[in-house]
């Protein structure tokens, strides 16, 4: 699962490059460009990372539950707060766009 996630993120990375063989660029534009990389590598890692420990929590959630019912409300918060790293990823986003 792992080694599939990092294969597919490095074929991302690789086929990205190509797009910037372009003609010869102002400075501005080419920051403009890492801008938008950064964001998109910001927003996807961390929504990458996130969905994982969605997947770890509510695994573990899921087998505690069916030992004891009582456990279902103290799992939420948990799941909220690796949800939490996604939102974080996209006002990382945010803040290197506008500024």
């Amino acid at each position: 699962m792992k080694r599939g996630v990092l294969l597919l993120m490095l074929a991302v990375l690789v086929s990205v490059f190509p797009l910037f063989a372009q003609e010869e660029e102002t400075p501005a534009q080419n920051q403009a460009i890492w801008k938008y990389f950064a964001a998109a590598l910001a927003v996807g890692i961390s929504c990458v990372a996130g969905g994982i420990a969605v997947g770890q929590i509510g695994s573990a959630a899921m087998g505690a539950m069916s030992e004891n019912p009582e456990l279902s409300g103290k799992a939420l918060p948990y799941a909220g707060l690796a949800e939490g790293i996604c939102l974080w990823g996209f006002l990382v986003a945010l803040l290197i766009l506008i500024l």
